[in-house]
């Protein structure tokens, strides 16, 4: 089976999850992972896994199935980092959908569906493990189960929801706040590539939490 990964962040860590599946699948797979459209060379399965390009139907015809992972139950929560705003607000478990590519965001039928939850505890990078073992989960059952798999249309009596693409000011801190009131906000930032701050005496903090195991 030839198939490709399109992620547009060479710094997303996301990439270690695929490198490993890759490796573990050579000699039995022909596999890419490609950071541009471009470089996309045809084959049978496309996943796009945070993608930041449109890959528009062309794009998309030159394998058998597109696929996106996509951290909803959709049609609610279409758009960006859904996981992100659904933990801000509040939730403990997450759905997550493989879908088919469209040229409307988010809108392809569905292949499957996988919840898992999310303790109130878990910081950034151990909200990541759980989101990419469980993505890594949805890829094994593609290309294991793929000429079974009958895709279904997203639910039409369910009203789409939208999450809008974050920006480095969605991760701001409010210092006259407290800590347990914006705890949810602070440990879905990543203090790597987007990190919690917040501004006092005009100057401005990078905020790091770390978990203590006693």
């Amino acid at each position: 089976m030839r198939i490709s990964f399109l992620c547009s962040d060479e710094q997303h860590p996301v990439n270690a999850y695929l490198g490993r599946w890759i490796a573990a699948q050579q000699g039995i797979h022909q596999i890419e992972l490609v950071r541009k459209k471009s470089e996309l060379s045809g084959g049978d399965i496309l996943f796009l896994i945070s993608c930041a390009e449109i890959i528009g139907s062309a794009d998309r015809s030159a394998y058998h199935a597109s696929l996106v992972l996509h951290a909803s139950d959709l049609p609610s929560g279409r758009g960006w980092s859904p996981h992100i705003w659904q933990i801000i607000e509040g939730a403990e478990e997450i759905t997550l959908s493989l879908l088919e590519a469209e040229d409307k965001v988010d809108s392809g039928r569905i292949w499957k569906k996988l919840r898992f939850p999310v303790p109130k505890h878990a910081l950034w990078d151990e909200i990541n493990a759980l989101l990419f073992d469980a993505e890594i989960e949805l890829i094994d059952f593609v290309v294991r189960e793929f000429e079974k798999i009958s895709p279904t249309e997203q639910d039409a009596r369910i009203e789409p929801t939208f999450y809008s693409r974050r920006s480095p000011s969605d991760s701001e801190i409010d210092p006259s706040q407290s800590i347990a009131s914006q705890f949810d906000k602070i440990r879905v930032c990543d203090p790597n590539r987007f990190p919690a701050f917040f501004e006092l005496h005009g100057k401005k903090y990078k905020l790091v939490l770390e978990k203590i195991n006693d």
